[in-house]
């Protein structure tokens, strides 16, 4: 699977992640996954591959299904490997990041890629102020901190945006006001 990266510098943030308002508690976290897959990764990718190969494959002989070869998801067409590469990491990392939950049948049109990476990082931050937390940009350095383990500037931030069944925060108990504050945050590093 892809591999949870031990960062002693985001354990110092994620603690600064968990806080209380007069209105909700905040438990929040941000780790780091690296991108080699092994065991049930190459599982996931060889089930995603015969889906998208088979998708293909069957669409050049259904008139009615040749869009599927110009279908663009937020990764690019799916009948590129690169773009199903990029779906398989996000699978991965949500499978890793949520142990108790299978992405697997999640489909491409659940993720949204962001315009740019200071587009969310503008988002991110104006969430923690009106919360009351800007320790973390400030103190903490937030984005400084992660730009040293992914270098921002060379990464495709997409959003996944979950069906009810989908949504490990959508457990009884999680309060979410909004779809844009239901939306996690993911980052691709487009450079691999």
């Amino acid at each position: 699977m892809v591999k949870f990266l031990e960062e002693p510098t985001l354990e110092v943030i994620n603690q600064a992640f968990s806080w209380e308002t007069a209105e909700c508690t905040i438990a929040g976290r941000v780790e780091a996954y690296s991108c080699k897959s092994a065991g049930a990764d190459k599982k996931l990718f060889k089930q995603l591959e015969s889906k998208y190969s088979f998708d293909i494959a069957s669409s050049s002989f259904s008139p009615e299904d040749r869009h599927i070869n110009n279908v663009v998801s937020p990764f690019g067409p799916l009948d590129k490997a690169a773009s199903r590469k990029t779906l398989f990491y996000l699978l991965a990392t949500l499978n890793a990041a949520f142990p108790d939950y299978d992405f697997s049948e999640v489909r491409p049109d659940q993720f949204s890629k962001q315009i740019s990476t200071q587009m969310v990082i503008n988002s991110v931050n104006t969430t923690l102020f009106n919360l009351g937390n800007d320790v973390i940009v400030n103190r903490y350095r937030l984005w400084d901190v992660l730009d040293m383990i992914v270098e921002l500037g060379d990464c495709d931030v997409y959003s996944f945006i979950p069906d009810m069944d989908d949504d490990p925060m959508g457990e009884e108990g999680s309060i979410i006001d909004s779809p844009e504050e239901d939306e996690s945050e993911y980052e691709d590093d487009d450079n691999e």
